[in-house]
């Protein structure tokens, strides 16, 4: 049923998102380093590095952003790609190729409708550190003497903004498109993915089912949503470090601002080079993987089925 289907889809988001989200952070970070003060150079530097100036919880912030939207995108995607499979199969054939490429199409477009905003708050959460940090670096570098303060005065205390003060600012200034910035470019990333995604996890989840009316063991589904989202991640990558970089509204110091996709691509083959495409690569595959194949997990073994079972029937 749909609520069940809607159920498993959050909860599986929750789960997943809660196990690798200092990966995306990290993610995101190394993608947004541009030539120039890089702050980390790789994904363990990065994660000690946060913990090191901002703690232990340092490497959640933005988490609560993803907690409370991902139920909703996860949701809409998992449903809405069983949705188009269903209606693309109505003539009780098997789905061909291009019929599951299609439903993974609908799920990727139909997603973003929470993708963007999420993604655009996430990103200015996590990133906010690490432009902190190297303001710090070069301050020191250049050996900038601190004013003199009072002796009881507090040390200055530096403040970030929360996401429900980045979602005011964007609505007050730009209104709601404010949140919708890099929407083409979430499209961009999105689409192709379901497209690649889809299909392959639905064969790959295939050929662990000993009967085509029996669902696949949990482990089967696991595995398979792992090595397809990895692999739908790595594909798509070039696409994730546009839409980071479009969507970052604070840029560090001598780093490029960009007014579009074109303009962003075309500057960051030409100053980076083209393995700038693949900045997190791996990271966005250890987020992707484990993410995914939780998430089939959840969704398949069905444990909105075993909650909902669970509550007491009304009587006839």
């Amino acid at each position: 049923s749909l609520p069940a289907k809607l159920i498993n889809g959050g909860i599986a988001g929750l789960i997943g998102v809660t196990c690798v989200f200092p990966i995306d952070l990290a993610k995101t970070r190394l993608q947004n380093q541009q030539n120039g003060q890089r702050m980390y150079t790789s994904l363990s530097d990065c994660l000690i590095k946060t913990i090191r100036s901002e703690g232990y919880f340092g490497m959640y912030r933005g988490a609560a952003v993803n907690l409370t939207l991902v139920t909703p995108e996860k949701a809409i995607k998992l449903a809405a790609n069983d949705f188009f499979r269903h209606h693309l199969s109505k003539d009780g054939k098997k789905l061909t190729l291009l019929r599951e490429m299609l439903a993974g199409c609908g799920a990727g477009t139909c997603q973003v409708i929470v993708t963007t905003p999420m993604e655009m708050l996430k990103i200015q959460l996590q990133d906010a550190g690490r432009i902190a940090a190297q303001r710090k670096l070069m301050a020191a570098q250049a050996h900038i003497p601190s004013a003199p303060a009072a002796p009881a005065a507090e040390p200055a205390v530096e403040t970030r903004p929360t996401a429900t003060q980045i979602t005011r600012e964007l609505l007050r200034s730009k209104g709601i498109a404010g949140l919708y910035k890099g929407l083409g470019a979430t499209l961009l990333r999105d689409v192709p993915f379901s497209i690649v995604y889809f299909p392959l996890f639905a064969n790959l989840n295939k050929l662990g089912q000993k009967d085509p009316n029996v669902k696949a063991p949990f482990y089967v589904s696991f595995l398979s949503g792992c090595v397809a989202g990895s692999t739908a991640a790595v594909a798509v990558n070039p696409c994730d470090v546009i839409k980071t970089r479009l969507q970052s509204l604070q840029r560090g110091v001598n780093e490029d601002t960009y007014s579009g996709i074109l303009d962003c691509t075309k500057k960051i083959w030409q100053r980076e080079g083209p393995t700038a495409f693949f900045k997190g690569a791996y990271c966005r595959a250890l987020v992707i993987a484990p993410l995914f194949g939780i998430a089939q997990v959840v969704y398949f073994v069905g444990i909105a089925e075993f909650l909902l079972d669970m509550l007491p029937k009304r009587q006839a």
